[in-house]
């Protein structure tokens, strides 16, 4: 039988963090849960249950490692501080389906990861990112069509928003559409600082990222697609047609990227801003086919 969580209060946080002599590092953008209520919160959201396995990112002294050990089949722990190795082998150590990981999850070869620990077998993810990085592991995630079924973390209030931003909104831009295109976002709580050792400046938010399979909006090149976005948001003042024709990704002319926006049924001062993810699909299209002729 399975001991349950014995982490997640400021007292058993504090009593850990005192035994070791932690020092936090804020080159690693470090805050631990303390509030047991989140902690399953979190594990309710990302749906664990025993028949899962479960990666999870910056697994810290080991709080929400313990909640999710408690409730899935296996869970993969990868920390970048080796500081953090030997607290997290005492907290998880009365858990036999902990495997902690030191590694850059940026340099871990997730595929091959995923093969060798679960068979090839989707995964879920669980994390409390650091703000700092955030959007590079997220896009690490999606981009690269892992094995994934769904990725529920802990990030600041104000990128949980953004990733649920649509058209015209002040938060809408390249990471909405990203997260959008692979996902289907959804916030599930909003954690004040008070839940935090030490306490951050903002408030954070849960947000579960459901991955899409066979919904997923149609585009003949989605590499281009994102060029595309990220070129259109580049500079947000700038309408489209000068985002496109300013980008070194895309390399368009004025006359290209005036004929993709007419062909695609926009006018010509439009912004991205106002562009739908299956607007800005059409868009690539058009410009697949106007690069295809183009001398």
């Amino acid at each position: 039988m399975k001991r349950e969580p014995w982490l997640g209060t400021p007292g058993s946080t504090i009593e850990i963090l005192n035994k070791y002599g932690f020092r936090f590092q804020k080159k690693y953008g470090q805050n631990f849960l303390v509030d047991g209520n989140i902690l399953d919160g979190i594990v309710r959201a990302a749906g664990v249950g025993p028949e899962d396995s479960v990666m999870e990112i910056g697994p810290g002294i080991g709080t929400l490692t313990q909640y999710l050990a408690y409730a899935a089949k296996q869970v993969y722990a990868v920390e970048i501080d080796r500081n953090l190795i030997p607290i997290l082998e005492d907290t998880l150590s009365d858990w036999d389906n902990v495997e902690v990981i030191h590694s850059d999850i940026l340099k871990l070869d997730l595929d091959r990861f995923v093969e060798e620990r679960n068979g090839g077998a989707p995964i879920k993810v669980v994390a409390n990112l650091p703000y700092y990085i955030t959007t590079p592991i997220l896009m690490e995630l999606l981009e690269k069509n892992l094995p994934i079924q769904s990725i529920t973390v802990m990030v600041q209030k104000e990128v949980a928003d953004r990733m649920q931003a649509g058209p015209g909104s002040r938060d809408y831009g390249a990471l909405s559409l990203a997260v959008q295109y692979y996902t289907e976002p959804e916030i599930t709580a909003i954690v004040p600082p008070g839940c935090f050792i030490p306490r951050p400046n903002v408030d954070s938010a849960v947000i579960r990222l459901t991955k899409r399979t066979n919904d997923k909006i149609p585009v003949r090149d989605e590499e281009l697609m994102f060029r595309v976005i990220r070129a259109s948001f580049a500079q947000r003042r700038k309408t489209m047609m000068n985002g496109l024709r300013g980008s070194k990704e895309l390399n368009l002319s004025r006359e290209m990227a005036e004929e993709a926006i007419r062909r695609a049924g926009f006018p010509a001062n439009v912004r991205g801003e106002t562009l739908t993810l299956e607007e800005f699909a059409r868009l690539s299209d058009e410009i697949l086919d106007i690069a295809a002729v183009a001398p």
